[in-house]
């Protein structure tokens, strides 16, 4: 008998010593659940935040019970939940935290077992006309509504008026409703079981959050929607560890803000950031003066930084009317439709062209949607090359004119507009920039995965001893003559 117990007792010793050696192998890592629109990632960031491994999707979308197209919320759940069970299974990682980036503007509802009733319904939604006036009329008399919230009035888009609409139309399905969560927040409760709230997703044009008094507007108060959103908890701490494990978790982010932390980690001196997309978006996060009724008419809105600050930004559809553009020149010039990728600068071209072509100033108020080049004629450029500079002369007006929105002297100088995303890569839209701004810096950027590298910053004290490294971010610095290569110093 004695000689089976030390049999056992040496089993379980190396069984045990083995485990330890295995846990010791395993690359420590924090996973990332990213959603975007259209594709849902996963990334697992090792301790000096390379990406080790990741996983990506598209699912479909539903409708909801108006017959418009919605994320499907139960869909995602089985992703997100199975997803997350892979890279725990694994035998080359061990986990450590999780933290959640998501689009925003739309809100996952609970019932009193804590399921999802009704839809993620689209912040694209149509607004029905006669309950934005009755909404109006309600709360906005003086109009005072947008300054005090920082948030242009977008209909679906400020997801606090898709709570008052389901309030009002749909009493039915409010009534089931005793939690609102943010997406992000309501990934993160998928695996604590803890219902709260962040600064990023409420201070992001939601009409929510009263800027100037840091609390819920008076209009939340009054129709009871307080009492459906969570303790507002701090991005950059862990809620919760995951139900049956010792994984850490945090809150979840907006995925624009999640996007400013590689830099606010990264850069201690004043920038502005430009974040080109279907949407530029120029934010400053060193700009803390209120919002101005003629900064809303044209556009700008605040977010609220993880840390809680805020940060002015800026939009412009530029990318957007790029893809058209392009698409137009492709087909008149009979080239490829990326065409675009083959034109280098040319500062002499520039010249002439801005000697002959006076600039056409933007279209419209408040949102540009076109920069004015769609009502030039293309017979009267004699090749792809030139029509493409005028184009781009063009769309930089624009931009120019967004971006100096939100560069106003606010007590802090800065020296130094990063630019990350589509445009970054563009040797002319860089360099007209760089003209633009003579008296700045202008550095195109590049992060890999910026929104889900954002988001695994926010926790690095709750998991990484480790510092973070400092060089995350690529650099390379246009001037108006030649693009040198090198690191800021």
């Amino acid at each position: 008998m004695s000689e089976l117990l030390a049999d056992t007792t040496k089993y379980s010793l190396i069984r045990s010593v083995t485990h330890s050696l295995i846990l010791r192998m395993k690359t420590l890592v924090i996973a990332i659940i990213d959603v975007g629109k259209t594709n849902k990632k996963l990334f697992l960031f090792d301790q000096q935040y390379r990406i080790v491994w990741e996983k990506s999707q598209q699912l479909p979308e539903t409708v909801d019970e108006d017959g418009d197209a919605c994320e499907d919320v139960d869909g995602l759940t089985r992703w997100v939940r199975n997803a997350v069970d892979e890279v725990l299974a694994s035998n080359q990682f061990d986990v450590k935290a999780l933290n959640f980036s998501t689009y925003g503007a739309s809100f996952v509802y609970l019932d009193g077992q804590g399921k999802p009733v009704g839809q993620l319904y689209n912040y694209l939604k149509p607004f029905p006309d006669t309950l934005r006036r009755q909404f109006a009329e309600q709360y906005d008399l003086a109009g005072k509504l947008a300054l005090q919230t920082a948030s242009p009035l977008m209909d679906s888009l400020n997801s606090g008026l898709m709570l008052y609409r389901i309030r009002h139309n749909k009493p039915q399905v409010f009534d089931q409703i005793h939690q609102a969560l943010h997406l992000p927040q309501y990934l993160s409760y998928l695996f604590t079981g803890e219902v709260v709230s962040d600064v990023t997703s409420i201070g992001c044009h939601t009409l929510l959050w009263d800027f100037s008094r840091q609390q819920y507007h008076d209009w939340v108060v009054a129709e009871g929607l307080d009492r459906l959103l969570g303790k507002l908890f701090p991005a950059d701490q862990v809620v919760g560890t995951m139900i049956g494990t010792q994984v850490r978790v945090g809150g979840g982010l907006h995925d624009s803000s999640a996007a400013l932390i590689p830099y606010l980690a990264s850069f201690r001196e004043p920038f502005l950031l430009i974040s080109t997309g279907t949407w530029c978006i120029s934010l400053n996060p060193f700009n803390a003066e209120p919002l101005t009724a003629d900064e809303l008419q044209n556009d700008c809105l605040c977010y609220l930084q993880y840390k809680g600050q805020p940060v002015k930004a800026s939009r412009l559809f530029a990318g957007y009317e790029h893809e058209q553009q392009t698409k137009r020149l492709a087909a008149h010039f009979n080239v490829a439709l990326d065409y675009y990728k083959q034109v280098r600068y040319d500062e002499a071209l520039v010249e002439q062209l801005r000697q002959t072509e006076p600039v056409r100033q933007p279209d419209g108020a408040g949102v540009v949607r076109d920069s004015g080049f769609s009502g030039r004629e293309l017979s009267q450029f004699p090749d792809y090359e030139t029509a493409y500079h005028q184009f781009m002369i063009d769309l930089m007006a624009g931009q120019v004119t967004s971006t100096a929105l939100v560069l106003t002297d606010s007590g802090v100088p800065l020296s130094r507009i990063y630019v990350d995303g589509g445009f970054s890569h563009n040797s002319i839209y860089m360099t007209l920039l760089a003209a633009a701004f003579p008296q700045y810096e202008v550095w195109a950027a590049s992060v890999a995965q910026a929104t889900a590298l954002g988001a695994a910053l926010a926790l690095h004290d709750e998991w990484n001893p480790l510092s973070v490294p400092e060089d995350l971010i690529s650099l390379r610095q246009y001037t108006t003559s030649r693009l040198p290569v090198r690191t800021p110093v």
